[in-house]
């Protein structure tokens, strides 16, 4: 029974992982939809996000579960706390990624991207891409040290989300108020993403430890 026990838990993980990967594969064609103004790849990106819905369903059915059943304490009993809040998470960046694709929708065939912003963007979704790697990195390794990492880079992604601000606001901006509102709303959207990474990070630190960053 334990070993079924366990092997339940490990599987919880696996789906967490799962998701890690299918969030940065959204954000990553999400991306390039909203760089390339290409309307199928933004598409994609939308109606795939059922999938990421359907993994976090199954992690909370798991967990309702195993938490009637079980009754699980201590460490156990952390890792299915910490395995809901992190699907949460999760499920909201898949959500965010489809934000990004819509804006990508909506302004096609125009790119929604002005050129003094595009290096920007760019960055922006490598930042992403790599903060959900090393999450799910975290979630299978258990590595506090590298978890905490991942706080100094989202510093990198909060230094971009600043520069867009000033571009838009500077005198040089000559794209009006509608770009200047995408690129706001797209800003906030990759800077919410990893700010959720982080949160995934922060919990594999309280799952392993019993205790929070500060």
């Amino acid at each position: 029974m334990r070993d079924a026990y366990h092997e339940e838990l490990d599987a919880l993980t696996d789906r967490l992982v799962e998701m890690t990967r299918l969030v940065r594969s959204a954000i990553s064609r999400a991306t390039t939809a909203l760089l390339d103004a290409d309307l199928q790849l933004a598409e994609q990106v939308i109606s795939r996000d059922e999938e990421v819905n359907a993994l976090f369903a199954g992690v909370e059915g798991s967990i309702f579960d195993l938490m009637a059943r079980q009754q699980p304490v201590a460490v156990d009993l952390r890792l299915v706390i910490t395995a809901l809040r992190m699907g949460g998470d999760l499920e909201r960046m898949g959500d965010l990624a489809v934000h990004v694709a819509k804006v990508a929708r909506l302004r096609h065939p125009d790119s929604a991207i002005p050129a003094e912003v595009r290096s920007t963007i760019v960055e922006m979704g490598q930042i992403a891409e790599n903060l959900v790697t090393k999450a799910g990195g975290c979630i299978t390794s258990r590595d506090v040290e590298s978890a905490l990492e991942l706080e100094q880079d989202d510093d990198a992604m909060d230094r971009l989300h600043r520069r867009l601000f000033r571009t838009i606001l500077g005198e040089d901006w000559r794209h009006g108020v509608e770009p200047a509102i995408d690129i706001t709303l797209i800003g906030r959207y990759y800077e919410r993403y990893a700010d959720h990474a982080v949160s995934v990070a922060r919990d594999v630190v309280y799952m392993v430890t019993g205790t929070r960053p500060d």
